[in-house]
Formats: C-alpha cells, structure tokens, sequence
C-alpha cells in the first residue's frame, strides 16, 4: 500500500494538511464552522491592533474571543517604541503574564511594604517573564534609544481589559480607584 499523501497548497493549512483552511480568499473567516470545533493558526502578519490600547505602545491581539472563540484566554504582542513609556494602566480582573521576545523593557509599579509609596522597576531581557496581578497600576517604558521592545502577553480573560489612568498608586490600599 502506498503512503498517504496529505494533500498541499491553498485551502490546506500547513500544520494540518487534511483540514481544509476554512477561511475565504478575502481573509475572512466562514461564518458556518464553530469557531470552537477546530485549532486555529494565527500567522505573524495577521495580528489585529484593533483592540484595547494604552498610550506608548501597540498592542496586537492574537488569540481572542473574537479573533477564535476563546473564553478564558487571551493572547497577543505589544510594541513599546525606543525611548518610550506607556501610560500608566492596570488590566482589571485579568491576571496577565507576560514573556520578553526582544529589547529591555522595563515594568514600574509603585510598592509601600517599607512603609512609604516606593516606584519600583523591573528591569528585563528576552525570555524573561514578568507576572502582573489583577488591577495592579503599572506602566511599561523602554529606555533604548536605538530598538524597539517587543513582548508577548497572555491574559486570563477572552478579551484586553486596560485600564488607563492618569498616576500610579499602590494597590490594596482603601482608597484605590478602580
């Protein structure tokens, strides 16, 4: 008996070549699958930046409700421009863990456990991660004057919650503004 061969080409994803690509020439996805009844491959080039922002970087959704019907996860990239900081945000009830792909990025929280309101920064290298709790105010800067940062984030949420503030503080405290 002869190998199978899996068939190639157009309307073959090349991870799965015996599942047909579903998608329609024009890039959209076809309405009549479940976006929950298949693995989806989302390619480098086809990451949304319409999704929630925060000042000083871009965010690029990858994995999303919308995007593939998760509904505990969200997935995707931010880009922090050389000699840039972000503005200051926190991301709700999502916890968001975060893996260093390129550049030094550093992440600024403010933390009072010696008693008074300390920044504290967090400085990185790629294949670092960082962890941010739930509605922990932070920002994100890059202090090369020569490379973009690039990082990867996952959310416990389908969707990017940012909430943009107008100043750090420390959380936990009575008087948080959430």
């Amino acid at each position: 008996m002869a190998p199978h061969t899996p068939p190639t080409g157009p309307g073959h994803d090349a991870f799965h070549p015996d599942l047909p690509d579903h998608d329609h020439k024009d890039g959209t996805a076809d309405s009549s699958l479940p976006l929950r009844a298949r693995l989806h491959h989302i390619r480098a080039d086809a990451l949304d930046a319409d999704t929630a922002q925060t000042g000083g970087m871009r965010r690029f959704a990858a994995i999303s409700g919308n995007s593939v019907g998760s509904e505990s996860i969200w997935m995707g990239q931010t880009h922090v421009a050389p000699a840039t900081a972000s503005s200051n945000h926190h991301h709700g009830a999502s916890e968001t863990a975060i893996h260093v792909v390129k550049g030094h990025p550093e992440f600024v929280f403010l933390d009072d456990s010696g008693g008074t309101p300390e920044e504290i920064r967090i400085r990185t290298s790629p294949g670092d991660y960082i962890f941010v709790p739930p509605y922990v105010p932070h920002r994100e800067e890059n202090p090369s004057p020569d490379d973009e940062a690039v990082v990867v984030i996952a959310r416990s949420t389908q969707e990017a919650i940012v909430v943009n503030l107008p100043e750090l503080y420390v959380f936990g405290h009575e008087s948080d503004a959430r």
